[in-house]
């Protein structure tokens, strides 16, 4: 289970850490801006996470792994040869971004339930789901808000709601089933629902306050 959860966490850290960088990227940033964004989405909602559950220092800190994998990553992102794969071509730059956010969506959302349930096993589902969420959105919401977007959780497709959706999942599985079936079904159902919402245009309903202008 240790190196099942290693794996899940460095592969949701290298698909977050490339879609902060391709944000930093495609906003002009240099080298150091493109690498901040890079950490703070992959390690931002992990923070949030330790934060919430009373762990102190977060993880984050304690174990620079997560940041070292989450650096390499933005540098790479940072190549000239990345630069034109990711920013020339708008569609490849939305497609690469929706799959690399949806991967740490889908792998920080049940990564938030497994620490929770590590910590405390005797928390609520209501606990467990929303550590879940706020784990696999925390770090897109930081990446968003020092790009100077609307965050895209507010904007986008469906995507907090496919957090919710796996959250959900794995918090119910993991009373019938082992923990790792749990956390890949969770994950299954972000991916799922991400890319339906992407394909088919899904989007919550939208205020229009122009109607109401005089």
């Amino acid at each position: 289970m240790d190196i099942f959860l290693l794996i899940l966490e460095l592969i949701g850290t290298v698909a977050f850490s490339a879609s902060g960088a391709m944000t930093g990227l495609r906003k002009g940033m240099d080298i150091f801006g493109v690498t901040v964004l890079g950490v703070t989405t992959a390690v931002g909602g992990g923070i949030l996470r330790d934060v919430l559950l009373g762990i102190t220092p977060p993880n984050a800190f304690r174990n620079p792994l997560y940041a070292i994998v989450a650096i390499g990553t933005a540098i790479i992102c940072f190549i000239p040869a990345m630069q034109r794969f990711f920013v020339r071509n708008q569609r490849r730059y939305d497609q690469c971004l929706l799959v690399m956010d949806s991967i740490g969506l889908g792998v920080f959302t049940v990564m938030g339930i497994c620490i929770a349930q590590e910590c405390a096993p005797h928390f609520n589902a209501f606990l467990l789901t929303f550590v879940g969420m706020i784990t696999g959105v925390g770090g897109g919401i930081m990446r968003d808000m020092l790009a100077g977007n609307t965050p895209y959780i507010f904007v986008r497709h469906v995507y907090a709601c496919a957090s919710l959706a796996g959250a959900l999942v794995c918090v119910y599985l993991w009373r019938i089933v082992p923990g790792t079936w749990a956390m890949l079904a969770g994950i299954a159902v972000v991916l799922l629902l991400r890319y339906l919402a992407a394909h088919f245009r899904w989007n919550l309903p939208k205020a229009h306050p122009e109607l109401y202008l005089p």
